[in-house]
């Protein structure tokens, strides 16, 4: 019977994994929400009502605890502690992780992709300054960069995001890399070479083609990533500068009412989680799709 319940587990998950259908869905729902918040949002997110505050879900029917106000068909998920709409909330801290996942991971790619290839068609100082500027990207603790740069310039939008990029670009340039140096070695770039064509040429026609994928996949997989990391700055209060929506200080706010009003900070928790699951399981879906070696399996 044990064995029968994990071959139905491993089957389900299998077939999750394969046709992953509920991370689509969330995905593109939070692309909605992120492109359309201003018509999705009932209310200002930034604007509260203390007449409101502190209501619970529509579906609860036992009053709040601390203001002992009853759910309103007007606020679906409650209200926090300023009366402001969590869902409206949750809805505009989409938009705003969906535009610095964006801005990072686009900057990041191209100039991952751009070093890599160079460090690795190259060879020579050039790749050899680039892996030790690589490992001292990768030896530093984020966290600590950040909450030390915020404290010296202060805390902006813009300031996470090209911390972000300071520290993304690593990941791209070292895959991309390997797979320059796995592709010099092949057939079709030394007859490019030898008939004359130059570096430029090479990298763009011959190698940029065959690291395609390989991009994408870690753009993929970095999506959910940079989204926790601009949640976990947030909860921290080195993120998106307060009052704007951030799914992070969302979490942080609520903390000191879990145990009275836990819907302050469960549903944006949730809204990470469900994001985070979604793009750690597509990059694993496209990861399959796009590497030939596995789809031989």
């Amino acid at each position: 019977m044990k064995n029968l319940y994990l071959s139905k587990i491993s089957t389900g998950f299998y077939f999750f994994r394969r046709y992953p259908v509920l991370p689509v869905i969330i995905v593109i729902l939070l692309i909605i929400c992120s492109l359309f918040a201003e018509f999705l949002a009932q209310h200002d997110p930034l604007v509260g009502r203390l007449e409101e505050q502190d209501r619970p879900p529509v579906w609860q029917d036992s009053p709040s605890i601390i203001s002992g106000k009853y759910s309103s068909s007007e606020y679906i998920l409650g209200t926090d502690a300023l009366g402001r709409d969590i869902l409206s909330r949750i809805i505009w801290g989409a938009r705003y992780s969906m535009i610095i996942a964006g801005i990072v991971l686009v900057t990041g790619a191209i100039g991952g992709t751009i070093l890599g290839s160079i460090a690795g068609f190259f060879g020579g100082i050039s790749d050899e300054l680039l892996m030790r500027l690589v490992d001292l990207t990768l030896g530093l603790p984020f966290i600590l960069v950040a909450l030390a740069t915020v404290v010296v310039f202060g805390n902006s939008m813009t300031l996470i995001i090209i911390l972000l990029i300071l520290f993304s670009w690593s990941g791209f340039a070292r895959q991309v890399r390997a797979e320059t140096i796995r592709l010099r070695a092949t057939d079709f770039v030394a007859f490019a070479v030898t008939a004359g064509a130059s570096p430029v040429r090479v990298i763009i026609k011959h190698i940029l083609p065959g690291i395609i994928n390989t991009v994408l996949v870690i753009a993929s997989l970095n999506v959910g990533q940079l989204i926790l990391t601009e949640a976990s700055l947030s909860f921290l209060g080195v993120g998106i500068p307060k009052p704007t929506p951030a799914w992070g200080s969302m979490v942080a706010e609520g903390r000191d009412y879990i145990a009275t009003s836990y819907w302050m900070a469960l549903f944006p928790g949730l809204a990470i989680f469900a994001v985070v699951f979604a793009m750690n399981f597509l990059g694993d879906w496209l990861r399959d799709c796009l590497d030939p070696r596995l789809r031989q399996l």
